[in-house]
C-alpha cells in the first residue's frame, strides 16, 4: 500500500498548493499582486516568500523528494494561470492578472537540499535564505515585462472592491530606495524560521500518523 500512501502525499499537495494560490489572488482583492504589486512590493515579497516556503519544505521533507517544492510550485502558478485565463475569457485585457513566479524559487529549494545529501537543516538554513532573497528579484523582473498593473487597476476596477483598498499611486521614493532590495533582506531573514515551522509542521505529522 506504499504507492496509496505517496499517491495521498502528493494530493494532498496539490490541495494545499490550490488554497496557498487562493490566498494570494484573494487577499483583500482577487487581483492583489496587480493591482498592489508597486504600491506594497515589499509586504508581497515577504508574504509570498514565506508562504512558499512552509508549504515548499513541509511536502519536501514529508516525500523526502528534492523536486517536490518545484512541483508545490508549479500547481500554485498553473492554478493562478487558469484564473488568468478565466478572466480573459470575460473580456478583460490579458494584463488583468499578473501571474507572480515561484518556481525559480522554489528550484533553488529544492537545489539546496539535493546538494546537502538531503540535510534537513541545510534545506531550512540555506534553501530558506534563497527563497527570501531570490523570489522579489524574480517578481520585479516579471512586473518589468508586462503593462504598468495600476493602468489596469485604474481602468477596469473591481465593483465590488472597499474603498480602503483603492488603488493607490506608488510612493517608492518617500518610503524606500529599493523595494526589491527590502523585499529580499526582509524575506531572506523571516522566510528561515517559517521553513523551520513547515519542518516542524512536517515532524507533527509523522507523529499524528505513527
Amino acid at each position: 500500500m506504499v504507492w496509496l500512501r505517496r499517491t495521498t502525499h502528493y494530493l494532498f499537495i496539490v490541495v494545499v498548493a490550490v488554497n496557498s494560490t487562493l490566498l494570494t489572488i484573494n487577499a483583500g482583492d482577487y487581483i492583489f499582486y496587480t493591482d498592489w504589486a508597486w504600491t506594497s512590493f515589499v509586504v508581497f515579497s515577504v508574504s509570498q516568500s514565506t508562504m512558499l516556503v512552509v508549504g515548499a519544505i513541509y511536502y519536501m521533507l514529508f516525500t523526502g523528494v528534492p523536486g517536490t517544492a518545484t512541483y508545490y510550485a508549479t500547481i500554485m502558478t498553473i492554478y493562478t494561470w487558469v484564473a488568468k485565463g478565466a478572466w480573459f475569457s470575460l473580456g478583460y485585457p490579458y494584463d488583468f492578472i499578473a501571474v507572480p513566479v515561484w518556481i525559480p524559487s522554489a528550484m533553488l529549494l529544492d537545489l539546496t537540499y539535493w546538494a546537502t545529501r538531503r540535510n534537513k537543516h541545510a534545506a531550512i538554513i540555506i534553501g530558506g535564505t534563497l527563497v527570501g532573497l531570490s523570489l522579489p528579484l524574480f517578481n520585479m523582473i516579471n512586473l518589468l515585462l508586462i503593462r504598468d498593473p495600476l493602468e489596469m487597476a485604474f481602468k477596469y476596477p473591481r465593483p465590488t472592491l472597499p474603498p480602503y483598498m483603492t488603488p493607490i499611486e506608488p510612493q517608492v521614493g518617500k518610503f524606500y530606495n529599493s523595494p526589491v532590495a527590502l523585499g529580499s533582506g526582509a524575506g531572506a531573514v523571516l522566510s528561515v524560521p517559517i521553513a523551520a515551522l513547515g519542518a516542524k509542521l512536517n515532524t507533527w505529522t509523522y507523529r499524528c500518523m505513527a
